[in-house]
């Protein structure tokens, strides 16, 4: 009481009258107080002392072992309507089964026969491949033909060349012998001329020598012209073999200019071929795309798009997918500070979010409701939410963790270190200090 009033109370009325008066109203009633406090005391000091594990706890969600049994969205590679589905939310499908069926909304995909159009150019610009490779091989026939005939004429003209050389030297031969003969009738005319002058000669052997005399200086004169001629017959055979190799010379070459723009032209078709067959595939490929089917068999979650003749752009979401087998897994978050704490293979406690629990964080053996995990997976960049990411997996020496738990759900994790006693911890708490800097025994043995 405060004694605020002037009336008391316990002058006007006698409390210890009363029996629960008597039984506090003693003399001896803080002497139970007192050995109340001294065994707290006692009991307090003791538990001070008792051993505590200390640990970090974290925050995450149940996930998947593996990426691939993660959920998922299937995704449509290219443009479309939604023309039908297949299924409806809930069902389980196989993988490989169809989903929904979708049709073109671009003008260049529109025609239902584009594939086999696709395949008739293939089959016309084929052909016309081997039409160019023909002409590519008559050229060549062609060429080969001119080369040969070639040949043969300017062996023909050399031959020719060498008749004419020859010609010259006979007709030189016969120019030397002309000459010699009009020198002996010039010296027989003159010794006729000065026999007669002598009077041992008479006139009529003057004139026979003379007239011998002019005849032999025609001859002269003629093979000269006849040497003249063979000359310029070699020069004509010379000429004859130069104009014969020009002339096939452009030939051959127009034959190769023709053969090369037939190559040209069938390397040209041959590449247009192959444009053709990469459409050709693209179309096949592009029309099997018309049917979404399952990429792994699963759950079909949610439809992300609902309704007929909805259009979507390439690479939109269009139903979400929930692998059937899948390994259970936790990921969770730690602080920075806590990260060089955690080792791969280190036992972690988790619990899961709907399953009642009792937990005890310092005294794991005798919480109750949690589930054991090993650390399989260590974050090595820090997350969005500013901690690094912790992949649990489920604890082979530990009892299995409950079959109704769900990909998504909640669960709290927590991960035991050293064992100190229980007023280091508090003082640690109390001073802001990490964690002991703990390494598991599997980590010591390793580096022994």
């Amino acid at each position: 009481m405060l004694n605020i009033s002037h009336n008391k109370l316990n002058e006007s009325v006698n409390i210890k009258a009363y029996a629960c008066g008597k039984k506090v109203f003693h003399e001896n009633h803080y002497k139970y107080f007192n050995r109340f406090l001294i065994v707290f005391a006692i009991i307090g000091i003791i538990v001070l002392f008792l051993p505590w594990t200390q640990n970090i706890t974290g925050n995450g969600m149940v996930t998947t072992l593996k990426p691939d049994q993660r959920p998922q969205s299937i995704q449509s590679p290219i443009p479309g309507r939604i023309e039908k589905w297949y299924v409806k939310e809930g069902d389980l499908v196989k993988k490989g089964d169809t989903i929904l069926k979708i049709s073109e909304v671009k003008s260049d995909y529109f025609d239902p026969d584009l594939v086999m159009r696709t395949g008739e150019q293939i089959q016309a610009k084929s052909l016309s491949v081997n039409s160019y490779q023909e002409k590519v091989s008559a050229l060549e026939r062609n060429i080969s033909a001119l080369k040969t005939e070639r040949k043969l004429k300017l062996q023909q003209a050399e031959n020719k060349l060498l008749q004419a050389k020859l010609k010259v030297e006979s007709d030189s031969i016969d120019l030397v012998a002309a000459e010699t003969m009009r020198e002996i009738a010039k010296r027989q005319y003159d010794r006729t001329v000065t026999l007669e002058s002598e009077g041992l000669k008479a006139t009529r052997d003057v004139e026979d020598k003379r007239l011998k005399l002019r005849e032999n200086e025609a001859k002269y004169i003629s093979q000269q012209n006849k040497l003249l001629a063979s000359k310029n017959e070699v020069i004509n055979a010379q000429v004859e073999l130069g104009r014969l190799d020009a002339s096939y010379a452009d030939k051959i070459s127009k034959a190769q200019s023709d053969r090369f723009t037939a190559q040209s032209g069938q390397f040209d078709t041959e590449a247009q071929v192959s444009k053709l067959q990469n459409a050709y595939s693209n179309y096949e490929i592009r029309n099997k795309m018309q049917f979404v089917t399952a990429p792994q068999s699963g759950y079909i979650n949610k439809a992300l798009l609902g309704g007929i003749g909805l259009t979507f752009k390439e690479g939109e979401r269009l139903v979400s997918i929930m692998p059937n087998v899948y390994d259970l897994a936790v990921e969770t978050f730690v602080e920075p500070i806590d990260l060089p704490l955690i080792h791969i293979g280190e036992k972690v406690r988790i619990q899961f979010d709907g399953w009642p629990v009792i937990v005890f964080s310092g005294w794991p053996n005798v919480s109750y409701g949690t589930y054991g995990g090993e650390v399989v997976a260590i974050e090595t960049f820090i997350s969005d939410n500013g901690k690094y990411r912790i992949l649990l997996a489920p604890d082979p020496e530990d009892h299995e963790w409950p079959e109704a738990v769900r990909v998504g759900s909640g669960a709290r994790t927590i991960a035991l270190l050293d064992d100190v006693p229980i007023w280091f911890e508090l003082w640690r708490q109390l001073n802001g200090f990490p964690p002991n800097y703990y390494k598991p025994v599997m980590a010591k043995s390793e580096k022994k």
